[in-house]
């Protein structure tokens, strides 16, 4: 016969008082796509929060297509051409990127090029995506079109998979129709206003540009990465065509990863740390 647990404490008085056992806490549940979630009443947000976060982020983010569309119109790109950007690229620092070189003087493949290596860490975005979002294969080539920072942090910030596609899709979808509207908008404004450069426009790109980085660099990792990026573009700038410094700084992610390896394996210890982690895992 099993005892039963004393949960009762004995005061000056007579009479014991006794206390409930505590309640054990909440398992933790895992959603269709493998994915560990909190417990029920912590993990579960309404509907209406998701859409009021998606929607802010949609709308400010949105909002800056009239910087790009006025940068475009002031590096001599026409107004269906910078639409047609906006419609089939849609990733804002890539085309910011791409009229940036332009109006450096750059040549179009070298400024492409520039733009082509800025947006490929979408594909990464895309490979932790597939799995969270779990559409089916017919939608994922429409679903890529629409994996950019943003929206990658709103659904990566939701704890189920359902609060996950609804922050990427109110997401997406306000953010695609705004940031095309403003780019149109932004375009035709330019040219109805003459030469930017006179009203000081042509700084809306990379201001915009340096608003959007700003918030990623938390870690010293992205900070070292930024620092050595801009460092490289500066001293290539005076001696190499434009264009060419911009991927030039792409060789500042692996030059900061190899640095980071090199402080951690000299730290006395490390290798010592290292091996028993490995033994532990044996083990």
């Amino acid at each position: 016969m099993s005892e039963r647990p004393d949960t009762c404490a004995r005061k000056s008085g007579p009479v014991p008082t006794c206390s409930p056992p505590s309640a054990a806490p909440a398992p933790a549940r895992r959603t269709p796509g493998g994915r560990p979630d909190l417990p029920p009443a912590v993990a579960e947000r309404p509907d209406s929060a998701v859409r009021r976060d998606a929607l802010g982020v949609g709308v400010a983010v949105g909002l800056a297509g009239f910087a790009f569309g006025v940068t475009a119109a002031g590096a001599g790109v026409g107004v269906v051409q910078t639409c047609a950007l906006s419609l089939l690229v849609f990733t804002g620092a890539s085309q910011f990127a791409l009229v940036a070189a332009l109006a450096a003087g750059a040549a179009p493949l070298a400024a492409a090029a520039g733009a082509f290596f800025l947006g490929t860490r979408n594909a990464f975005y895309g490979l932790r995506l597939t799995g969270l979002l779990g559409y089916r294969p017919a939608l994922r080539p429409l679903v890529a079109h629409w994996i950019i920072d943003e929206t990658s942090a709103v659904a990566l910030a939701q704890p189920t998979r359902r609060a996950a596609r609804l922050g990427f899709t109110v997401t997406g979808a306000s953010l695609f129709v705004l940031w095309n509207l403003t780019t149109l908008g932004g375009a035709v404004g330019a040219q109805a206003l003459g030469d930017t450069r006179a009203w000081g426009l042509d700084a809306a790109g990379p201001a915009v540009f340096l608003a959007l980085l700003a918030p990623q660099l938390r870690s010293a990792r992205t900070r070292t990465t930024a620092g050595l990026g801009a460092l490289a573009t500066l001293a290539a700038t005076p001696v190499l065509p434009a264009g060419v410094p911009v991927l030039l700084a792409a060789l500042a992610a692996p030059a900061a990863l190899s640095a980071e390896r090199l402080r951690g394996r000299g730290r006395p210890g490390a290798a010592g740390r290292r091996r028993g982690e490995e033994e532990g895992m044996r083990g």
